[in-house]
């Protein structure tokens, strides 16, 4: 006799991880929107330095964390809540706030996580198609959300189209959304933003109570092997409930460390974030050369287009023959596209010549 499974897992889609991680040889790492560059070395010693004393739990509540985010954002600790991931606390979100007959608005394409809330809660998804800019169509997000609507999920820059809205149309959008409905504002990319200052959107934590920004170290901090995520929160009355339903110990002493550490370092953020800037605009250039035409990114990665004639998967595995690893449109929400991680000048110049011989 087989197990029987839950119902549920027959509708929860497979994420689409990125590909390649047992290839041998060198490759150029583009599918996954991963900094190129290695954490700084206070950072690396920062964690390692907890690696002698991992006989004994990390803190629970990640407290040092937290109040190193509470100092850095204005925001109080117990209005702060953080996971193993930004993908941890959206999950627990969906957990705390949807069940069957509740709702739950997104844009599509987006974040590829975001179906699994539907799936795993028996919420309902209302779906919104970006609109013809490849942008959150928040007129269409708002006339959406019914009685019936518990969260309203905001990509901004959006994942994976690569375009962000600017902070006055999502204040806008905060106003005609009922108290009610939880947004949350999914800021994984915000740092690399230039529509407007990246921590702008702290402003509508004082004048929404059902407002969340989701952030990481994932990207800009380059800590996605110890996955840290964050959500800075306009009450404590979120992270109470999500503390009920997440297993304890949820984030390692390493990352509470790292993460800690990271956060002392905003010089080299600020490089870092210029360095992705040279390589975003680099790569759009060439892109463009090739008679492509990206989005305007507002992220570290890139989103085109392969065109009519071409065929998307035989173009990502040409360049993975070559070791260059790409994300297939199809597996984001949108068949024939490309999305394509901003790397260093010389994983750059490698990816469009490979690019280039097949097109």
């Amino acid at each position: 006799m087989s197990l029987q499974f839950a119902s549920a897992l027959r509708r929860i889609p497979v994420y689409p991880a990125g590909v390649g991680y047992a290839r041998g040889g060198p490759l150029v790492r583009l599918e996954s929107n991963e900094s190129p560059y290695p954490p700084i070395p206070e950072v690396v010693a920062a964690a390692s330095a907890v690696l002698t004393g991992v006989n004994r739990y990390p803190d629970p509540d990640s407290t040092v964390l937290r109040e190193a985010l509470s100092a850095r954002y204005g925001v109080p600790a117990e209005q702060i809540a953080v996971g193993n991931g930004s993908c941890d606390i959206l999950l627990a979100v969906g957990g705390a706030l949807l069940e069957p007959g509740t709702e739950v608005v997104y844009a599509w394409p987006s974040f590829s996580v975001y179906p699994q809330l539907e799936a795993i809660s028996g919420a309902r998804a209302v779906v919104v198609p970006l609109d013809d800019d490849e942008c959150h169509d928040l007129d269409a997000m708002a006339k959406a959300i019914t009685p019936a609507t518990r969260l309203v999920l905001i990509c901004n820059p959006n994942n994976p189209t690569s375009t962000a809205i600017e902070f006055d149309a999502i204040a806008r959008f905060m106003e005609r959304v009922p108290d009610h409905v939880c947004v949350m504002l999914d800021e994984a990319y915000c740092e690399f933003n230039t529509l407007n200052d990246p921590d702008v959107s702290l402003k509508l934590l004082t004048y929404h109570q059902n407002l969340v920004l989701l952030r990481t170290f994932s990207k800009v901090y380059g800590l996605c092997g110890l996955r840290v995520g964050y959500a800075l929160c306009a009450s404590p009355e979120l992270p109470r409930a999500l503390k009920l339903i997440r297993q304890p110990f949820f984030l390692n002493a390493a990352a509470q460390a790292a993460a800690t550490e990271a956060l002392a370092h905003p010089d080299e953020v600020a490089r870092r974030v210029d360095s992705a800037h040279v390589s975003r605009a680099e790569l759009r250039v060439r892109l463009r050369a090739l008679g492509l035409s990206p989005a305007p990114s507002q992220a570290n990665f890139c989103w085109f287009d392969v065109g009519p004639q071409r065929d998307e998967a035989s173009i990502v595995d040409g360049l993975a023959e070559q070791g260059v690893l790409v994300r297939a449109g199809s597996a984001l929400g949108k068949e024939g596209a490309l999305r394509v991680s901003c790397g260093t000048k010389e994983e750059n110049a490698r990816f469009i010549e490979v690019l280039t011989a097949l097109l």
